[in-house]
């Protein structure tokens, strides 16, 4: 049984049964699994601790600032910053903290991630719709969704990093094209981290 704790830094591992998921589910390569850490309307942020198996408390918004959908991550894949790679997860209302949602990816939020100790680094935000939702079932693309939606999302995460000291600087939008090919990517460097330390 999952519990909720208090925040720890996240420590990668391939141990634990939701990040040993496979990233695309069926192998058609057109259905991504999403573990959902922080669900919609929530102001604290959660986090997976895959080395206990727990969900832990990593920040807490301020009043009035909630998350605006599900948020989560793509299991077994490993992005730049060390952690698996984020995604939003657009769909009718919010899950649970452990969910996994099968989604279809319709794009990419490119972005530079400053750190507090002044170090940056890629920190894109995969953006998908549930597979099984109704209200963005029609949408296949991020411009589907509209301008003003997604300039919400980047104001979003400009606001919550920068809450927490750092510095959020999309670079750019793409389509579900380019983030299966993100995906593909971090799978790789997951692999690649898992080869390092059975050698």
């Amino acid at each position: 049984m999952l519990r909720m704790a208090r925040s720890v830094e996240r420590r990668p591992s391939s141990n634990h049964a939701l990040t040993a998921l496979p990233a695309f589910e069926g192998g058609s390569g057109e259905i991504v699994n999403v573990v959902i850490e922080t669900v919609q309307g929530s102001c604290n942020k959660f986090k997976f601790d895959d080395r206990r198996g727990v969900f832990r408390v990593s920040t807490i918004l301020p009043t009035g600032s909630v998350f605006p959908f599900d948020f989560g991550f793509v299991p077994s894949t490993l992005g730049e910053d060390g952690d698996p790679l984020d995604v939003l997860v657009l769909m009718d209302g919010p899950t649970f903290p452990g969910c996994v949602i099968e989604c279809r990816l319709i794009g990419v939020i490119e972005a530079r991630q400053r750190e507090r100790d002044g170090r940056t680094g890629r920190n894109d935000r995969l953006i998908a719709v549930a597979r099984k939702d109704h209200r963005y079932r029609h949408v296949a693309r991020l411009t589907g969704l509209g301008d003003p939606l997604v300039t919400e999302i980047e104001e979003f995460f400009v606001n919550y990093t920068r809450l927490r000291g750092k510095a959020f600087m999309p670079l750019g939008r793409r389509g579900p094209k380019a983030a299966k090919s993100l995906i593909r990517k971090g799978m790789a460097h997951a692999e690649a981290r898992r080869g390092r330390r059975r050698a």
